[in-house]
């Protein structure tokens, strides 16, 4: 029996498997399809990172390299200017100097004849109600001052130190005394009509024994007398108060 009437006929094998056949060829194309927009996609992906890459490294090498490389190229620039003397150099300060004597005066000085003095003199005392009391003599410097000093003066040709004490004492004071201690001597240099004079002196304590202030020369302008600790700092010159000094230790 063939079959009945409007019923489907039964499906062809071959005409199935065709179709099959054309359903695989159709998914495999569109897999295909698919997997090939896909590849294309990736490889369009990768190429468009690869030049942002690249052109991120052309502007960074364009505008100086790396961060460190442009933080050393500022340490280099630094380096650079401070070499190139950008920094001002300390300025020397010349040393003051001091002032000095002319030379011409030097050489005067230098040059000048030098002469040796030796001289004698005295401190006379004399005790009273107030006190001991020593004789002081004044003198006109060559400047006009008015110095106050022992009397003394030069050795003359056969005269002991002595002797020329007591007589200098004589003529500069008018006073007459007599010799008790030696009281040691002084030195010093001065200039006197263009020679230079080297000095040394010979004291000798002395008691008053008589005579006037007023029978005296005229080289002195005055002679008084004064309490021994008031000598001691009228004295004009440094020697003749510490000759004053060994006598006050003397008379104690």
């Amino acid at each position: 029996m063939a079959g009945q009437e409007g019923a489907p006929a039964p499906e062809d094998p071959e005409r199935r498997t065709r179709r099959r056949r054309r359903s695989r060829r159709s998914s495999r194309s569109e897999t295909d399809a698919a997997g090939g927009e896909r590849r294309a996609r990736r490889s369009s992906d990768g190429t468009a990172t690869t030049d942002a890459a690249t052109a991120k490294r052309g502007a960074t090498e364009r505008k100086g390299g790396t961060g460190k490389s442009s933080a050393a190229a500022g340490r280099s620039r630094n380096l650079s200017a401070s070499a190139t003397g950008s920094r001002k150099k300390p300025s020397k300060k010349k040393p003051s100097k001091k002032k000095k004597a002319p030379a011409r005066a030097r050489d005067q000085e230098r040059r000048l004849p030098t002469q040796r003095e030796v001289s004698a003199g005295g401190v006379v005392y004399r005790r009273g109600d107030d006190g001991i009391e020593v004789v002081l003599a004044s003198r006109r410097t060559r400047r006009g001052d008015l110095a106050w000093g022992l009397a003394k003066g030069g050795i003359e040709p056969g005269e002991s130190r002595e002797e020329a004490a007591l007589r200098e004492v004589r003529e500069e004071t008018g006073l007459d005394a007599a010799i008790e201690a030696d009281l040691g001597d002084t030195r010093y240099i001065y200039v006197w009509e263009d020679v230079r004079i080297r000095k040394r002196v010979h004291f000798f304590l002395m008691r008053h024994t008589g005579g006037d202030v007023e029978d005296r020369d005229d080289e002195m302008e005055e002679v008084r007398w004064f309490p021994l600790e008031r000598a001691r700092k009228r004295a004009a010159y440094r020697g003749e108060r510490d000759v004053l000094a060994r006598a006050a230790e003397l008379l104690r």
